[in-house]
């Protein structure tokens, strides 16, 4: 064998100090920081946010992570302070949804405007137009009452019981009576008496009227515990009839100011005819309305009943209908000017005799609409159309709605309410079964089948008086006297007995100041920022910075996430089966690497190993020496 050997000669010294230098820039670049880079793992992650965060408590994961309890115990708490302040944030989102508001309450002191007033004489008018029909009903009701209850109403006011008035009452009414006619029930059971049958406990039995069907096939027995009531909800449904079948309802107006209001006066000043409207009701007779022209409102400078509304009013009743109106006196009622009186609603009567003195508070009420309530501004957002020529209400809505279902279902309006577009009142002698329908349509809408309590909403904006009543004896016992016969110059007053026909009206505002309710939210962003930053100074005492940090750490976290699935994604690519087999010894890539090692860059390795001199010194540590490597 042949020997051979390589010899390696001291390293040149400005070789050493160029190696040197290009080693030390190498280090200083790997040092230097880019300007995006992220962290090479989740560990060096989370340690570099906990050891610098200003989040309280986020350090102790670090300082104690020699200590493994500790670690655990804050881990723990960290996290269940984290959980914790999160609760109380799902908390304040859903008190913010849910649009609380607070009540502002304010107490305003100015003129007030004086509401809209409306009396009426509760004396159903006996109106020349429909004379002889209620002539006839009249009749057929005495007729009724002495076969149901051996009571022989007075007739002296009439001719009812003449031949002729007989037969021409069975030929016009008495058919649609037949109809309906007025029977006693028996308790859970419907039973027809015999005509003749005293022996029977009149207790045991309920009086009502018979509705059915256009073709008979269903009926029910629209019965009632009282019998006065029974018979004056059934005189009144022939009396509609009768007013429904007139072709127009100004025939009814038949408006007499004088013989009902004696004295008006407003402020010490005399009311005339421009100070009040007229309507017909059916029920409460002749009403008048004071105050409702809004060109020329009237207004309160002072409280007291000296600068109010003074009526002296005429209560007898003279030529009225007894089967429909069983009080006497007059009804009152206070609402707000361009709103239709429902004297069912918010009127109450005024008795003979007595003086009234109506002391009144107005009171606004303002609400927030869109989130925060379900009201209305001006109704143009209700599904039901506004029947009455007004502003929009709560109950103009309710009654409108019933209406509609009314003429959509029975094929005619009631004549109570406001006659729709292209609709007739209902009258038996056209629609013969609209008293079935009406009362089976009225006990859906009270148990509100109809909805339409649900589509009508309360208004945004809506003024309310709110009314206190006192009674006192008018005229006196020692001032009667003048007082009536002042009267029947002036008046024509010749009642008797003469205190049962005559009323005094006061109303007044009690106080000077009016009281408004309003809403603001009670929860408005910037409530909600500052309850956010309470929970979140009290769980880690931190500030907006620190919500900063964990934003950043959330985005650290993502960014890492996404280089790791980068990298999983493209090294599964290289694993895929479209490359070599795993067995085979393909040395290409170590091939391809093998010529660029060069045996000088091999000798110069191995002629280096030995250990660098210092920065501070360029001169070798020993001596130096040759060496020679051989092999055989």
């Amino acid at each position: 064998m042949g020997g051979g050997s390589v010899k390696t000669g001291k390293m040149p010294e400005g070789e050493k100090t160029r190696q040197c230098k290009q080693e030390e820039q190498q280090q200083k670049e790997e040092k230097r920081e880019g300007l995006i880079e992220f962290y090479g793992s989740y560990q060096e992650l989370f340690q570099f946010f906990c050891s610098n965060t200003t989040i309280h408590g986020a350090i102790r994961l670090v300082c104690s992570k020699k200590n493994k309890m500790k670690t655990a115990f804050w881990s723990v708490l960290f996290f269940l302070t984290f959980g914790l302040m999160y609760w109380q944030f799902g908390i304040l989102y859903r008190e913010y949804f849910s649009y609380p508001v607070n009540l502002n309450l304010n107490l305003n002191s100015d003129r007030l405007t004086f509401p809209a007033v409306t009396l009426c004489t509760l004396n159903p008018y006996r109106y020349s137009a429909i004379r002889k029909k209620l002539d006839e009903l009249d009749q057929i009701t005495h007729q009724t009452l002495l076969d149901l209850y051996d009571y022989n109403m007075s007739l002296a006011q009439s001719n009812w019981s003449t031949p002729s008035t007989r037969k021409r009452s069975s030929r016009s009414l008495l058919h649609h009576v037949q109809r309906h006619p007025l029977r006693r029930q028996k308790r859970d059971n419907v039973v027809n008496l015999p005509e003749n049958s005293p022996s029977v406990d009149k207790n045991d039995w309920k009086i009502g009227f018979i509705l059915c069907s256009e073709n008979n096939k269903d009926c029910f027995h629209q019965a009632y515990s009282s019998g006065v009531d029974a018979v004056r909800e059934w005189y009144s449904f022939h009396y509609i009839n009768i007013l429904a079948q007139m072709p127009d309802a100004k025939a009814l107006d038949e408006s007499d100011f004088e013989n009902f209001i004696y004295s008006c006066r407003f402020n010490e000043a005399t009311c005339d005819k421009a100070n009040y409207t007229h309507f017909h009701h059916p029920f409460y007779g002749n009403c008048y309305t004071f105050n409702d022209n809004n060109s020329s409102l009237w207004t309160s400078s002072m409280p007291g009943i000296n600068n109010g509304l003074s009526l002296v009013v005429r209560t007898e009743q003279n030529d009225f209908i007894p089967l429909l109106s069983t009080v006497t006196g007059a009804r009152v009622m206070v609402h707000d000017q361009n709103e239709p009186a429902f004297m069912d609603d918010g009127g109450f009567n005024v008795r003979p005799g007595i003086e009234t003195s109506i002391s009144m508070k107005k009171e606004m009420t303002v609400r927030l609409g869109g989130s925060y309530s379900d009201c209305t501004e001006d109704g143009s957002d209700v599904p039901v159309q506004n029947l009455y020529s007004s502003r929009y209400t709560e109950q103009v809505c309710i009654r409108s709605c019933f209406q509609l279902n009314m003429v959509e279902r029975c094929g005619c309006a009631y004549y109570f309410y406001p006659l729709p577009t292209g609709a007739e009142y209902c009258d038996y002698t056209k629609h013969i079964a609209w008293g079935y329908c009406y009362y089976k349509l009225l006990a859906e809408f009270k148990a509100d089948v109809l909805r339409c309590f649900h589509k009508c909403r309360k208004p945004c904006k809506m003024t309310e008086y709110q009314l206190s009543a006192g009674y006192s004896r008018w005229p006196s016992a020692v001032s009667e006297d003048w007082v009536f016969y002042v009267l029947s110059q002036q008046n024509k007053y010749n009642i008797t007995p003469k205190r049962n026909g005559v009323a005094k009206v006061n109303i007044f505002f009690e106080e000077w100041n009016y009281k408004t309710n309003g809403e603001s939210p009670a929860f408005t962003v910037v409530t909600l920022l500052s309850q956010f930053g309470n929970q979140w100074s009290l769980w880690f005492g931190s500030s907006v910075l620190s919500v900063m940090e964990l934003v950043e750490l959330i985005l650290d976290f993502t960014a890492i996430t996404s280089i790791l699935a980068v990298r999983w994604f493209r090294s599964r690519q290289q694993l895929s089966p479209s490359g070599p087999p795993p067995n085979s010894h393909d040395n290409t890539a170590f091939q391809d690497e093998a010529p660029a090692l060069s045996a000088s860059h091999r000798f110069t390795v191995e002629a280096v190993v030995t250990t660098l001199p210092s920065y501070n010194s360029l001169e070798p540590r020993g001596p130096s020496r040759d060496g020679e490597v051989g092999h055989e």
